[in-house]
């Protein structure tokens, strides 16, 4: 990392440490904000993506190191204006930057504020003069403004204003579930712009199988395996599927009263799994950055493609079937999401992650995985993210809100949207030919 003007104060000098300290404890920040806003998968992606996209791009423009620019990679990214670097910090500045996208994307900017403030307290207690911070922030501010103006060109302001969705009254068509029977949830996602993808269909899905309520029928035969399978679970099935469940909007019932449980997003999952394996593997903060704004792509496209498959094939989900046609009183382990079936999500967004990171960080790196202690669920451990991705797909056959064609195809969808990332971005310059 290439440190730009005077970094420390009085007393005491940062180290590389410190200044990966303050950069997760920023992307931990701004978690926070999303989970306590509740916003939805696809749109907790968008704010890390563009939020990881500032801070990264803050690192590249202060680095002499082999990292590229996602400008003229990404469509419609450019290089940012001229930025005057005197006296700045680069972590500080790119910290700085992903707080300062953040707040504009969130609801509770006062919160993430809080938040900051007390992140720069603390660099300030590690050493770094009030000059190098002002001057570091000074530089992240602009590379901010820089993104969100790149960010309002991905369609998401229009389709805000688009019209409520009418679920279709079509046979095997998705219709909302209990216990709230929500509003489907961004059912023109397809329309956002995707950042590697040349549209939001351009990977393959297949079909799911056509929908039938015979016995003999291809779609009642899964249905029927989801019905068998959850009601045989082991405890070690029920534990991943609450591991994996991620449900950031959880709807209680206690008699006339509902209310929230905030949890995680399953993107929001995958981020925490690079930030950890980044610290685990003593990573730094240009890697580290890396793999966070990779993932974020990742889950970016994921959910723009994954999303145009859910309501372009509109699948009924599992809850809604079994209960019309094998048994009234079953009931999923999990809370059923409010949009249709397939594919699965968690199956195309865990596999594009897998594929991302294991570029980053090799095919064979085992890790520990704490995302979920807050939770209250217990600490895992994976010996690849192929299978990390692979244990929170089949979670959610057990959890019994996914037929097992969505897991399978969603898995093949996601490897396709995972090497495509690698093929339009390229963080890392590829060697001269000799």
């Amino acid at each position: 990392m290439l440190a730009i003007g005077s970094a420390h104060g009085q007393g005491r000098k940062p180290t590389a440490a410190t200044e990966r300290l303050l950069f997760h404890r920023a992307h931990d920040a701004l978690t926070q904000v999303i989970v306590a806003d509740i916003f939805s998968p696809p749109v907790a992606a968008r704010i890390y993506v563009y939020a990881h996209a500032a801070a990264y791009e803050t690192l590249v423009l202060c680095q002499s190191g082999p990292y590229r620019s996602g400008a003229g990679q990404l469509p419609g990214l450019t290089p940012p204006p001229p930025l005057s670097l005197s006296g700045c910090q680069p972590a500080l500045a790119a910290t700085e930057a992903l707080i300062a996208v953040g707040r504009t994307l969130v609801f509770s900017e006062k919160r993430l504020d809080e938040l900051a403030d007390q992140l720069w307290e603390l660099a300030s207690r590690q050493g770094y003069s009030a000059q190098t911070i002002v001057a570091s922030r000074a530089v992240g501010k602009q590379m901010a403004s820089h993104i969100l103006a790149w960010a309002a060109g991905d369609q998401y302001r229009q389709t805000r204003s688009l019209r409520r969705y009418t679920p279709q009254k079509l046979p095997g068509a998705w219709l909302p579930t209990p216990p709230g029977y929500m509003a489907a949830v961004e059912p023109y996602w397809r329309r956002i712009r995707p950042l590697t993808l040349d549209s939001a269909s351009h990977c393959r899905l297949q079909p799911p199988p056509p929908f039938g309520i015979t016995p003999d029928n291809a779609f009642f035969k899964s249905a029927r395996n989801v019905f068998d399978v959850c009601t045989n679970l082991t405890a070690e099935q029920r534990l991943i599927a609450n591991y994996w469940d991620c449900n950031p909007f959880f709807l209680n019932t206690q008699g006339h009263m509902n209310f929230a449980s905030k949890k995680l997003s399953p993107g929001g999952h995958w981020l925490a799994i690079a930030g950890q394996v980044s610290r685990q593997t003593n990573a730094d903060l240009m890697k580290t950055s890396a793999a966070y704004f990779l993932t974020a792509v990742a889950l970016m496209d994921g959910f723009i493609s994954c999303w145009d498959g859910k309501y372009r094939y509109n699948v009924i989900r599992p809850e809604t079937f079994i209960n019309a046609h094998i048994n009234e009183n079953w009931r999923p382990l999990l809370q059923t999401p409010p949009f249709p079936e397939y594919p699965s999500g968690h199956s195309v967004i865990s596999t594009a992650s897998a594929v991302v990171l294991t570029s980053l960080f090799g095919p064979t790196l085992g890790f520990t995985d704490s995302t979920e202690v807050a939770y209250g669920l217990p600490v895992r451990r994976f010996q690849s993210f192929r299978q990390a991705a692979d244990e929170a797909s089949i979670s959610r056959l057990y959890g019994g809100i996914h037929y097992r064609e969505a897991l399978d195809n969603g898995q093949l969808l996601g490897q396709q949207i995972g090497e495509q990332v690698l093929k339009r971005l390229q963080l890392l310059a590829l060697p001269a030919r000799k």
